[in-house]
């Protein structure tokens, strides 16, 4: 059954966390399982398992069907990689394939009979974090009662801040598969209305809930216990890494249907949590059909291309216009995966800042299909799977654009920035966008920006 590919790596999140419950099922591949006598068992159907594949590495799994039907299989992994997987019963070439540059990679088998069966994953290109999802006839013991398929809560280390309000045992709450949503908010006051219309009928009531951040309080355990009549809302303050690779925070944030990323800075987040256990399982959330946001700097962290001052002072818009490649100007490659915020870029506290500039310059530094997300502060944006997005609150969502309309007439390091007919959407509590067709209900005005001029604006007032 060997492959002809060059194949997987390590799992993140199986060196930071395995069930203790021999009756959970699977939920993150565990090494080394790179042939199929040493492949993972106890692989239920419909249950998420998360991996990472790199170089020399082949991930295998063994599951057990109970009768003839149908079996599912999907892959899904960063767009920017290329997984392919092979079913096979336990004799015999492979009776499936799915070796396209698909992301996910699915496809299904009419399976005719009761038996073992093993899916192989392997890597065309590219290395990183999966999800796997595999339906099949499961005739499997359900996990016990408190178990939700993540196995038993791990020890809380003793360093670690953890605030739990509600209670300390996970509910099993349905989601949708690949139904992920995104909320995503300016700073400054809380919308409620968001919480309460918004996350709450996506996730159902009794769910868990987990508030992440390097520093502050649990201050809004209460607030979102009430808000979404939640069975659980816990805040970890993740500081550093080894937290963040702490299998309690994995298994707190994974087994969650909503994980909110509080105000802070988005450098400081990225520095202690790319790479580490809280990014895939921010990810497994997202997948399973869950809820994922921030407000201010977890908005930030929302992004296809992250605004990233890491170690430079905050970018200003009269400043930025004045030199397309300002020294404040940086941008951090994608922390989760959101796939209808492809090519988007974030910007918080928008009209109270004046941000319009500099969130005008950061588009120019990408490619034309790049859109950018502006929120004003007390406002957000709810954005389904399917692109559509609601404004809830009392200021302003911004959406800025190129059309065939727009020139870059000055767009080079050195000089003032003179870009011109950037299409500025303005929407308002109630307004609908989707990010994926750009179809709209806002007012809509092109703007123009000249770095030479005192006032760049044109329009003078571009809000």
């Amino acid at each position: 059954m060997n492959m002809q590919k060059t194949i997987l790596s390590v799992s993140l999140t199986a060196l930071f966390f395995i069930s203790t419950n021999s009756y959970a099922c699977l939920t993150d591949e565990i090494e080394s399982n790179d042939d199929e006598i040493s492949a993972n068992t106890d692989v239920c159907s419909n249950t998420t398992i998360a991996g990472s594949l790199s170089r020399n590495d082949i991930d295998w799994f063994e599951f057990q069907v109970s009768q003839a039907g149908t079996i599912d299989i999907s892959l899904d992994h960063h767009r920017r990689d290329d997984y392919d997987w092979s079913l096979y019963q336990e004799n015999g070439s492979a009776v499936a394939q799915a070796e396209t540059s698909n992301y996910p990679e699915t496809g299904s088998y009419q399976a005719t009979e009761p038996g073992t069966y093993y899916l192989k994953l392997s890597r065309y290109k590219g290395s990183g974090w999966y999800d796997l999802d595999i339906s099949f006839p499961d005739d499997s013991t359900a996990p016990p009662s408190g178990d939700c398929g993540y196995g038993s809560r791990p020890s809380k280390p003793g360093s670690l801040e953890a605030y739990v309000a509600g209670s300390n045992n996970d509910n099993c709450s349905p989601l949708t598969q690949n139904n992920g949503a995104v909320l995503l908010m300016g700073g400054g006051s809380d919308v409620d209305s968001a919480f309460s219309n918004r996350v709450a009928p996506h996730i159902g009531t009794n769910s868990d809930i987990v508030v992440i951040r390097t520093s502050g309080t649990d201050g809004y355990n209460d607030y979102l216990l009430g808000l979404t009549n939640a069975n659980s809302v816990e805040t970890l303050i993740i500081d550093n890494r080894s937290k963040a690779n702490d299998p309690y925070v994995d298994w707190a944030i994974r087994s969650a249907e909503f994980v909110w990323v509080a105000g802070g800075d988005q450098s400081d987040y990225l520095n202690q949590w790319q790479g580490t256990s809280v990014q895939s399982a921010l990810q497994h959330v997202f997948d399973k059909g869950g809820v994922i946001g921030g407000t201010s700097a977890g908005m930030a962290l929302m992004a296809d291309s992250i605004y990233d001052p890491d170690g430079v002072s905050g970018a200003v818009s009269s400043e930025v216009v004045t030199d397309f490649c300002h020294e404040t100007l940086q941008f951090s490659s994608q922390f989760v995966s959101i796939p209808m915020l492809n090519n988007s870029l974030t910007d918080t506290h928008f009209q109270e800042r004046d941000r319009m500039g500099r969130a005008t310059v950061s588009l120019g530094h990408h490619s034309t299909d790049f859109f950018s997300i502006a929120a004003s502060e007390a406002t957000s944006i709810f954005i389904s799977s399917d692109g559509s997005g609601v404004v809830d609150g009392s200021g302003e969502v911004y959406i800025l654009r190129e059309t065939v309309q727009t020139q870059r007439q000055a767009l080079t390091c050195g000089q003032s920035v003179i870009y011109n007919d950037i299409l500025r959407t303005k929407l308002t509590s109630g307004d609908s966008y989707n990010v994926i067709t750009h179809s709209h209900n806002g007012s809509e005005i092109n703007i123009s920006i000249n770095g030479n001029n005192s006032n760049f604006y044109n329009p003078t007032s571009p809000y």
